[in-house]
């Protein structure tokens, strides 16, 4: 009986957006279903996948928020020369 936990920001991924939509969801919700089908032949009437769904201040990533951390590579791409 697999689990799946997906995690992701809430930020939306469309402009304007601040969650990820019902029907981005159940898009994932059944992709990650087939897959654990077509690869291990898992059924999916046993198969669980929960999405949760994380606010920017509670994700962290380089001793940071992923929004400071964001704002930091933005600015760190802007003083670097680029490479040929």
């Amino acid at each position: 009986m697999p689990y799946v936990n997906i995690k992701v920001t809430r930020e939306g991924t469309a402009p304007g957006a601040t969650a990820t939509t019902a029907e981005q969801k159940k898009a994932l919700i059944k992709g990650i279903s087939d897959l654990l089908f077509n690869v291990m032949g898992k059924p999916h009437s046993s198969t669980f996948v929960v999405i949760d769904e994380v606010d920017l201040e509670s994700w962290g990533v380089g001793g940071v928020t992923v929004s400071e951390y964001r704002e930091q590579s933005i600015l760190s791409r802007k003083d670097s020369p680029e490479k040929l």
